[in-house]
């Protein structure tokens, strides 16, 4: 160790802070969001076990949109069961394609 101290960037603090206060139960796993410059992932998580029970992202065929990665793990998560989950934005602002892989997961039947 050096002593030097890194500094995070803003959506590291940000998705730091949004962290500390959403945990995934069982009953109320987590929908994860994770935003890249070409593609969209979703995955609903459930923190007590560490597992991902649901995963889409628009690298799967078929799908180009961050609605349709909503609506598809919407779908997958009410196969299995789930139909209660906490949104986690990853510290990206609730804006634009967050905010259409939301609107298409609550279309799907997620409650959140």
């Amino acid at each position: 160790m050096n002593g030097r101290v890194e500094k995070l960037s803003g959506w590291e603090r940000r998705k730091e802070r949004v962290r500390k206060k959403i945990k995934g139960t069982p009953e109320r796993p987590r929908l994860n969001v994770h935003r890249s410059n070409k593609h969209m992932y979703a995955q609903i998580i459930d923190d007590v076990s560490g597992k991902t029970l649901v995963s889409a992202s628009t690298k799967i065929k078929a799908l180009d949109a961050a609605k349709k990665v909503g609506e598809t793990v919407g779908k997958l998560a009410l196969e299995k069961g789930i139909d209660k989950v906490v949104f986690d934005r990853s510290g990206y602002i609730y804006h634009g394609r967050i905010k259409a892989l939301a609107d298409g997961a609550r279309e799907a039947g997620l409650k959140f």
